[in-house]
């Protein structure tokens, strides 16, 4: 896209340079302003590009003073208004009055209009680790539990089991569809309010690749347990310690893993 700014300068200056040859004042200012946007924004092809703000600031400032340049003598100001008149006044012009009035004009009011309010999504800064690593010892509600090598419980009671996973699919849809989605497949109600979205369970990239311990200490800590060496984070997950027991996260573990097909990673 900067590549086009060079051109965009040449094209004023070649306004410009016509325009005083033909001493018409009104085209040299349009010419002017042109060749300036175009030197401003092909300034990013060597340097870090001046903020939109500065641009904007920058060109206001020019439009004024070379309106005032332009009007300072009476002669002039008729000259550089003359265009202008012709196209709104004259009878020959009645086709070039429809284009650029209510054609041309509106076009570009559109066009600046969209490019302000249309929504820019950037990369980050820097690589973000999509699955960090979770550290060898967390805190759950003050009990120290060594995460490296750490199963749920839950599983060795097969007998109950079944009912294991049904309370986990109520805690599930009492916490986490919102974001989640009530298919497991980030897609919830509130997904789209958050940057990144909430990860599927559904596949085989997301909770197929971690231990069961992995989910363990997301789902308690959150955000919040994110490590700040990894960062820059943006997540919105909550720290559901605050909110649910040891056991009930360990349950609504089993119900996403039985939930999607899927197995915890040993």
């Amino acid at each position: 896209m900067l590549k086009i700014y060079p051109v965009l300068a040449a094209v004023g200056l070649l306004i410009s340079i016509v325009s005083v040859i033909r001493k018409s004042s009104f085209f040299n200012f349009l010419g002017i302003l042109i060749l300036l946007f175009g030197l401003l924004k092909s300034a990013g092809l060597f340097i870090p590009p001046f903020p939109g703000q500065v641009i904007t600031m920058y060109m206001a400032m020019s439009i004024f003073s070379f309106l005032i340049y332009f009007s300072i003598q009476e002669e002039t100001f008729q000259a550089f208004l003359e265009p202008m008149r012709a196209v709104l006044g004259d009878e020959d012009k009645k086709i070039l009055r429809v284009l650029i009035v209510f054609i041309a004009l509106p076009l570009l009011t559109g066009f600046i209009t969209y490019t302000k309010v249309v929504p820019v999504y950037e990369p980050p800064v820097s690589a973000r680790i999509v699955h960090p690593e979770p550290p060898s010892q967390m805190e759950f509600r003050g009990k120290t539990i060594n995460v490296i090598g750490l199963e749920n419980p839950l599983r060795k009671d097969t007998a109950n089991f079944a009912k294991n996973v049904e309370d986990g699919k109520k805690i599930y849809y009492q916490n986490c569809f919102y974001c989640h989605g009530d298919d497991l497949d980030g897609k919830g109600h509130l997904a789209q309010a958050y940057n990144p979205l909430p990860l599927p369970f559904r596949g085989g990239d997301t909770i197929a690749q971690l231990p069961e311990s992995f989910v363990f200490w997301r789902v308690s800590k959150g955000w919040r347990g994110l490590p700040a060496g990894s960062g820059p984070w943006n997540s919105s997950m909550p720290s559901f310690e605050d909110f649910l027991t040891e056991e009930e996260v360990w349950k609504v573990s089993m119900f996403i893993y039985e939930a999607t097909g899927n197995k915890p990673r040993t």
